[in-house]
């Protein structure tokens, strides 16, 4: 009786351990600068020319800290899709004496496509006929259909490159002696 129930319990395992898919290892964790850089100002200035520099592009900033700052912009290339790009930059100190930091930068691309339904349904009056009332409603909404992060190395670039440019524009003059 205990190996019948092994089996099945075996045979149970093994069908749960092949009905999972299989993911392909995406992370590899190598030294690369894509998604951060170090700066020459302190985090909080860095974390403001990444506001700034979002502000400048369009973006609707969500979170705006010393050490944290989202945005987010929309777009819809045709009428039946729409994507909606996220931005996070994360600045930290770099140096003992904090006026070096480190901006860390992520992008996230959500993809939503529009969904058709139709419902319809019939009415049967029985009492003068066999007479049917056709009702019908169509329904339309964004669905999510992906989301994926900016792998880019040109799209990173382009983002520090106008950090870096609100950097030397509000940097503060050094006092005369």
């Amino acid at each position: 009786m205990w190996l019948v129930g092994l089996v099945s319990l075996s045979s149970v395992l093994t069908a749960c351990g092949t009905s999972l898919k299989k993911f392909p290892l995406q992370e590899k964790f190598g030294s690369t600068s894509t998604y951060s850089r170090l700066f020459d100002s302190t985090p909080a200035h860095t974390c403001e020319a990444a506001r700034r520099a979002l502000l400048s592009q369009g973006y609707i900033t969500n979170i705006t800290r010393d050490d944290l700052v989202t945005g987010q912009k929309s777009f819809q290339p045709d009428g039946e899709s729409h994507l909606q790009l996220e931005i996070r930059v994360v600045c930290v100190p770099d140096s003992k004496d904090g006026q070096i930091s480190l901006g860390f930068v992520t992008a996230l691309q959500d993809r939503y496509a529009l969904k058709k339904s139709n419902n319809s349904a019939s009415v049967g009056v029985s009492a003068i006929g066999s007479v049917s009332l056709p009702f019908t409603s169509s329904n339309e909404s964004m669905v999510k259909v992906g989301s994926e992060t900016i792998v880019s190395d040109a799209f990173y670039d382009r983002f520090f490159d106008l950090v870096k440019q609100y950097l030397v524009s509000n940097a503060e003059p050094d006092e005369a002696p």
